[in-house]
């Protein structure tokens, strides 16, 4: 049915006049309708399931969607007489209506339904107009009146009749009487508009009691139906005698303003009528008319004697704003004359209805990333008062980004985003809509509402620490873990479920990546492979953190890793080296040397750095005890006393060195000292001069190699270390320092400073006043800050 369009539907066969009759009331609303909301028609009593309209087809909607979307018919009536199809948007009729129960007298009984639509919230309002069919005939409350006119009443004397009701309205209500053919009386119809047509027989002719004691007469009451329908009332009048005089009303019209909701027993207004005669005939007595409605009896009565019309029921201006009261005045004279006059009361509206709040629609979940003016709500207000005390004002709590926007509608209001949202920052709002109207005082009402920001994947995780430094020890166990990073996204669910992995780019400084696992779920990360401190001392790389939400964020923080030395390297003798290889050589020396005279030294070497490559040597074995010492440091080798000639000409010394670790390594030597006479030691001094000269030089190559690659790789240390200080923003500086002591013994210090305090890997010698930094396998110190520093930061080791 296209928009607009006037349905009607009928349940009997209707005879061809009164099709041509709908036919124009149809083109009538159908040009009515053009220009309105969507309407439709249907006639009362149709059966239940009857179909009204195609409302989806009319507003062009698309009917797939019409279930998802929750089409539906908002009503506050539990038992709704129409509903909506969701599969094909057809309205049909839920159960029988009958229009005199629905819309009473109203003219026209028009019912407004309104349609919802959600994502996206749409509000389509639909007009059905039930109309009206010709069940009900015209009936009289009484089957017979019984009037008593006196004799003496001149021509035109009105007497009122109680008129017919039909239930129906309209053009199917009474529309016109008939009285039947006499020659003494006629009837006029008087229009009361929604009261309907009063009928009142009026005197044409004088009666003559001599001639006619009574007359009979027959009121007919028909309908405006086709056939029309009717119904009878037999009146009889009674001819009296003499009271020829009517009450009359001091005033023409009455009327009078009356606040709703006064008191019972107020006096609204008082009528006074007086009649010429004298004795019963001129006492006057007061009453309601019959044609009164029996609303209005119960809201006023008068007093029959003094005229006052009093409040008698409640008052209500929401239901009826004016009444208009039929009222009769009456004397006692035997054919008693009466006299009606219309009473009108206005009634004057007073703030006694609060507004009342409707939520419909309501979404009570809405993602954060929504834009400004996001609808969460439809808010409908209604305040049954009138003007001022009627106009409604609507507003929400100030401290939350939501504001009501008002609708085309009256009384509309659409509860909308004002601001963005954070669920991070507030994940819920507890709203309260305040409606006001505008009367004196005025009166107002709320209404609490719950929104809750849903979650949406806009926050990356953020790693604890960046970048991360640790420090583990060589010769660790293939796949276990080393270490481990963490990360917090601040959203919830999948959005904060986070997994690891390791940047693997490809590049030349990226390859150790290979021997490298992560747990993708805890961030705990794994070495594949030992690492061993002499080939690599440090190396970095870079762990991503990516959630789970769609789409995916992700962040990355970079892993500096630092090798920590153990003792895993034996010493190893430079001197003595025999041909063979073996750590074994021949001292000459005269039998004339004096005490504290230099044998030789013994040298040796420790690719292990700090305590580990501290080397001490010690005489295992000595033939004499008292003729040589070893400096335990150096590996100087002295004669303690001066040689006698009591003393062997030859002597072996078995010499240990090993290194200070926390289970120490060693190597051993052998010298053997020969004593020989002054003249010999000379001539052997200038042969192995040569020989001498020779080994030294080998020895002394050998040495220059040494040092150059342990130095080379210090340095490549050093750079990598003050380029991944100079990257970062904190105030951590280090700051490596080759120190090569070489005093027999080859070993190696480093120097770097770690906040407010300096570190050192130490060699053979300590400084005075350093410490051992727990942790540290005995092998760094903690010098003392020579900047005069009040606070001290350690980095775990």
């Amino acid at each position: 049915m296209i928009s607009g369009l006037i349905m009607e539907q009928r349940t009997c066969k209707m005879p061809r006049a009164r099709g041509w009759f709908l036919s124009f009331v149809v083109a009538v609303l159908l040009w009515s309708a053009a220009s309105a909301q969507i309407r439709y028609s249907i006639s009362e009593e149709v059966n239940e399931g009857t179909v009204v309209g195609n409302i989806a087809k009319d507003l062009g909607l698309d009917k797939s969607t019409l279930k998802d979307r929750k089409y539906r018919i908002v009503s506050s009536n539990a038992d709704p007489l129409f509903h909506v199809n969701q599969n094909d948007g057809v309205l049909h009729v839920s159960r029988k209506i009958d229009r005199e129960e629905v819309c009473a007298q109203s003219s026209t009984c028009l019912m407004n339904l309104k349609t919802v639509l959600e994502n996206p919230l749409e509000v389509h309002y639909v007009g059905v107009e039930v109309m009206d069919i010709n069940d009900h005939s015209p009936s009289f409350s009484e089957k017979e009146k019984r009037l008593e006119i006196s004799e003496s009443v001149l021509p035109g004397a009105r007497f009122q009749l109680k008129p017919s009701r039909d239930p129906d309205s309209g053009h199917f209500s009474v529309q016109q009487y008939k009285l039947s053919q006499n020659d003494h009386f006629r009837l006029e119809v008087k229009d009361k508009g929604e009261d309907g047509k009063l009928p009142i027989l009026v005197v044409q002719k004088s009666l003559d009691r001599e001639r006619a004691k009574s007359h009979s007469l027959l009121l007919t009451a028909m309908d405006g139906g086709k056939p029309p329908k009717s119904g009878t009332m037999n009146i009889v009048v009674n001819v009296l005698d003499v009271n020829d005089n009517a009450p009359v009303f001091s005033k023409d019209v009455y009327s009078v303003m009356l606040i709703e909701n006064a008191l019972v027993g107020t006096t609204v207004i008082q009528v006074n009528a007086t009649d010429l005669d004298e004795g019963p005939n001129g006492d006057v007595v007061y009453s309601f008319s019959n044609s009164m409605n029996l609303n209005i009896v119960n809201l006023f009565d008068i007093n029959a004697l003094t005229g006052d019309i009093k409040v008698k029921g409640l008052i209500d201006y929401e239901e009826k704003d004016r009444y208009e009261i039929e009222i009769e005045a009456s004397d006692k004279g035997l054919a008693p004359f009466i006299t009606d006059k219309s009473v009108i009361i206005k009634i004057v509206d007073v703030n006694d209805n609060a507004p009342e709040i409707e939520v419909t629609s309501f979404s009570n979940s809405i993602p954060e990333d929504s834009r400004p003016g996001t609808t969460v709500a439809l808010i409908s207000v209604n305040d049954l008062d009138s003007g001022l005390n009627g106009k409604v004002f609507c507003a929400v709590n100030k401290d939350v980004p939501f504001t009501l926007s008002p609708s085309s509608k009256d009384n509309m209001f659409s509860l909308v985003t004002k601001s963005p949202l954070d669920r991070e920052k507030q994940s819920q709002y507890v709203l309260t809509i305040t409606a006001k109207d505008g009367g004196e005082p005025p009166l107002s009402s709320e209404k609490t509402i719950h929104v809750v920001v849903s979650d949406v994947n806009d926050n990356s995780p953020e790693f604890s620490l960046s970048p991360y430094t640790f420090y583990i020890t060589e010769a660790n166990e293939p796949g276990t873990s080393v270490f481990s990073v963490k990360a917090l996204d601040r959203d919830e669910n999948d959005n904060a479920r986070i997994t690891y992995h390791i940047l693997r780019d490809g590049s030349e400084g990226n390859k150790l990546t290979s021997f490298l696992n992560i747990n993708s779920e805890t961030g705990d990360v794994l070495a594949l492979k030992s690492f061993d401190f002499e080939t690599l001392k440090t190396y970095q790389f870079q762990v991503v953190a990516t959630d789970s939400g769609t789409p995916s964020l992700s962040s990355n923080v970079t892993v500096h890793v630092f090798i920590l030395d153990q003792n895993d390297n034996a010493p190893v003798i430079l001197y003595p080296v025999s041909s063979n290889g073996s750590a074994e050589g021949v001292e000459e020396i005269p039998r004339n040397v004096n005490a504290g005279h230099l044998v030789t030294k013994v040298r040796a070497y420790d690719a292990d750095i700090g305590y580990n490559g501290w080397l001490l040597f010690s005489l295992q074995e000595v033939t004499a005890h008292s003729l040589f010492g070893l400096d335990r440091y150096t590996g100087q080798i002295r004669t303690l006393r001066s040689f006698t000639e009591t003393d062997e000409a030859e002597h072996k010394l078995l010499i240990l060195v090993k290194d200070n670790g926390n289970v120490s390594l060693s190597a051993t030597a052998t010298v053997v000292v020969k004593l020989v006479e002054p003249r010999e030691a000379f001539a052997a001094a200038d042969v192995k001069s040569a020989t001498k000269d020779d080994e030294d030089n080998n020895v002394t190559f050998y040495l220059m190699i040494t040092l150059g690659s342990v130095s080379t790789l210090f340095l490549i240390s050093i750079i990598v270390l003050i380029a991944m200080q100079c990257s970062k923003s904190t105030d951590y500086t280090s700051k490596y320092l080759q120190e090569t002591n070489y005093d027999g013994t080859l070993c190696h210090s480093i120097q770097y400073r770690s906040g407010d305090k300096r570190y050192m890997l130490v060699g053979p010698r300590m400084s005075i006043g350093s410490t051992i930094v727990p942790g540290s396998h005995a092998n760094t110190l903690v010098l003392p800050d020579r900047r005069g520093t009040s606070t001290e930061r350690s980095e775990q080791m």
